[in-house]
């Protein structure tokens, strides 16, 4: 046996040993948790889900897109920019949604904005192209729920405080 197999035997060896002892590791200390619920109300829920869609329906079309741009389809690059951009507000909307930020409402906005962005460049290959339709209803989908949270926007406050230094001289808000 060389090193190259021994490592790769430990290896092996290694996994199926921590797989199995997180197989048999029962969960008994943890009943106390059973029944209580220690999470805020999910208020962003909906868009969340409208949002996840978006992303999921979204990948597909932005693949379907890079794959007829490579092949010389020039018609689809508004939709392919308009997806990447939907997919990158969406996923991060997913995000806060779900740890039920004060900062959702606000992303919403921008939301809205790249998902009409999205669904107009995808509702002119809609009628030929499935990948294009899907994202262009769940654009539309996700517009509808992010509407109903944008109009909750909280004010963002921003707290300024002095910066210390070693320096004593204070400029404003900062300290040079």
């Amino acid at each position: 046996m060389n090193r190259r197999q021994f490592i790769g035997s430990a290896a092996a060896v290694s996994l199926t040993a921590a797989a199995s002892f997180a197989r048999a590791h029962d969960h008994t200390g943890h009943a106390h948790h059973a029944g209580h619920s220690h999470s805020a109300p999910r208020a962003y829920e909906a868009a969340r889900k409208a949002a996840a869609h978006c992303v999921e329906a979204g990948q597909i079309c932005l693949a379907h897109c890079i794959a007829l741009l490579s092949e010389g389809d020039t018609s689809m690059k508004d939709c392919a920019a308009g997806a990447n951009q939907m997919l990158a507000l969406c996923g991060t909307l997913q995000n806060l949604a779900a740890q039920n930020s004060r900062l959702t409402p606000s992303l919403a906005k921008v939301c809205i904005e790249a998902c009409k962005q999205c669904a107009a460049a995808c509702k002119e290959h809609a009628s030929h192209h499935a990948e294009c339709k899907a994202c262009y209803e769940s654009c539309l989908a996700c517009i509808k729920e992010c509407e109903k949270i944008a109009a909750l926007t909280p004010p963002i406050i921003i707290a300024r405080r002095p910066i210390q230094t070693s320096s004593s001289i204070t400029i404003g808000w900062m300290s040079v």
